[in-house]
């Protein structure tokens, strides 16, 4: 089943598989190299970092080969839709304390709240998915009920 995924985020990873295959492979080779001619193995501690180093690199580059593969790339920039989707920005009121809170929808290799991009398999994430404008949403959090009120939907270049 494809994954969805921003043309930016998309972009993002490419550019970290390439910088892993072109870049950390070859240095933590030459790494690898350096330690080994330091001498016994055994008791050699850069040659174990170097080692576990080249087990996250190749790990890490499996693991992006996987996700580009199955990534379906969404065009959000100029999208037009009264529901909540992936790639929306939304605006909400949490109930409560009346707070304005705005949250893109992005897919869960791009989320990052200190940008309030929210992965669209979060809690919050669910919940909006389908909303409309006017419509209330209840959230459970770890600590308590939340309930938001979608304010607007709008579409930007991610």
């Amino acid at each position: 089943m494809p994954t969805p995924i921003t043309k930016k985020g998309y972009e993002a990873l490419k550019a970290e598989l390439d910088r892993l295959r072109k870049v950390e492979r070859a240095k933590n080779i030459e790494a690898i190299a350096e330690a080994r001619a330091h001498g016994d193995l055994s008791e050699n501690a850069e040659y174990d970092a170097a080692k576990e180093r080249q087990g996250f690199i190749e790990s890490r580059i499996v693991e992006l080969g996987s996700k580009l593969a199955d990534a379906r790339i969404i065009e959000t920039a100029g999208r037009v839709s009264d529901t909540i989707v992936f790639g929306a920005t939304v605006l909400v009121i949490e109930q409560e304390s009346q707070s304005k809170r705005e949250y893109t929808l992005v897919g869960q290799d791009e989320a990052d709240m200190k940008v309030n991009r929210i992965s669209i398999q979060s809690p919050v994430g669910k919940a909006l998915i389908g909303k409309r404008v006017g419509d209330f949403v209840e959230v459970t959090t770890p600590v308590k009920m939340v309930e938001y009120e979608v304010v607007e939907i709008r579409f930007e270049e991610l």
